[in-house]
């Protein structure tokens, strides 16, 4: 099927490890199982068939170093898990716009003597055609600048980060009318806050249970958390994770004031570096209306936690991407994103990306794919 020739916007903390588990899972069995991932190849495509090509960011320490360099350069402070050797690909600069704020700009050193690159013309030359966005969230401008920058290369759009692009109206339209795919918004962890909230609360009313009262509160210590200090960038973040929940329970015909439910950032921790702690609260009541509730505390590198979903977005781009589809690809979005262009409970979005990997994938013949494809279907 050949590369997934991949740009990344931002090469922070997930572009560390999502580079870092490419190279990591590279001799990766058709068959065997790689936790994060649906599967090692998917449509056709394994994980080491994502090539990065072309890579932007302002960091001045990492402009102009090889990609496999740049994602172990402070602040970068995720785990470690694999030495990737020279990808023969530099960081570019790209335009600083909105991408650095005043609580990240000390840990940021910026070049105001370097000029921004031409990122059409990077793209265009490195032949990408997928960019994945890793922005900082409240990138609105900078955001919305390599979005248009992708649609006037040729290149399909995951947007990674809680700027609304795939769900904007707007933006799915100019993508569409591009005849390029966009999939997005706000990537979700493999288990992480989101989906662990999320499906908490469907077993709560899969049970019968009313949900009351509810948060979700963070903490990291990495610099997505220390530019979320800045509240005022934290408007779409805190739709984007509070529609995913609430989402659930007014599609069960409930509802849930706002004053009752508050899901969204809580601190920045600097020792906790890219480890992120969730705390979680639902109230309810029994039969009888005898009150319960639950509490609980989820830790996780944060990271690490969002790379194989990123991986099987990318994989899903590129599906479209061969068969011509265009603007806003709902299934893969309602599985992988937070605010996608329309919520879908998680069991059903998963065996709607089956079906969109068995409908878009590679076609092969043998009875082995035959019968994989079989079982996808009635999962």
């Amino acid at each position: 099927m050949g590369k997934i020739k991949v740009a990344i916007v931002g090469v922070g903390n997930c572009a560390s490890s999502l580079v870092q588990g490419i190279h990591y899972y590279k001799d990766a069995k058709d068959d065997g199982f790689v936790p994060g991932v649906m599967h090692v190849r998917f449509g056709g495509y394994h994980i080491r068939d994502i090539e990065v090509v072309a890579a932007f960011d302002v960091n001045s320490n990492k402009v102009g170093k090889d990609v496999a360099e740049a994602i172990y350069v402070e602040p970068n402070n995720t785990t470690v898990f694999s030495k990737v050797p020279n990808l023969g690909v530099k960081v570019s600069r790209g335009p600083r716009l909105d991408g650095v704020n005043k609580y990240t700009e000390p840990l940021v050193p910026v070049d105001s003597k370097t000029p921004a690159v031409d990122v059409v013309k990077i793209l265009k030359e490195s032949g990408a055609e997928a960019v994945i966005n890793y922005l900082p969230v409240g990138s609105q401008e900078a955001t919305e600048y390599y979005a248009q920058a992708a649609i006037d290369a040729g290149c399909g759009f995951v947007n990674c980060i809680p700027v609304f692009i795939a769900s904007n109206p707007v933006w799915a339209k100019k993508f569409a009318d591009a005849g390029l795919p966009v999939i997005g918004d706000d990537i979700k962890a493999q288990v992480g806050a989101t989906i662990t909230h999320r499906t908490l609360v469907n077993l709560f009313l899969d049970r019968g249970m009313k949900i009351e009262r509810t948060y979700q509160l963070n903490t990291g210590g990495n610099t997505d958390f220390l530019n979320m200090l800045e509240r005022e960038r934290l408007k779409f973040k805190k739709i984007s994770k509070t529609e995913a929940v609430q989402s659930q329970i007014e599609d069960r015909g409930q509802h849930i004031e706002d004053d009752d439910i508050h899901v969204g950032p809580s601190d920045y921790v600097p020792w906790q570096k890219d480890n992120k702690i969730c705390f979680i609260r639902i109230e309810s009541k029994h039969f009888g209306d005898v009150p319960m509730n639950l509490e609980l505390r989820l830790s996780v590198e944060d990271s690490p936690n969002s790379a194989g979903v990123a991986i099987d977005s990318i994989r899903c781009l590129k599906l479209a991407m061969d068969n011509k589809l265009a603007g806003a690809i709902i299934e893969p979005a309602a599985f992988f994103q937070k605010h996608p262009p329309k919520q879908i409970e998680d069991r059903t979005a998963r065996e709607l990306v089956e079906k969109y990997i068995v409908k878009y994938g590679q076609k092969d013949s043998s009875a082995k794919s035959k019968a994989r494809k079989r079982a996808a279907l009635t999962v």
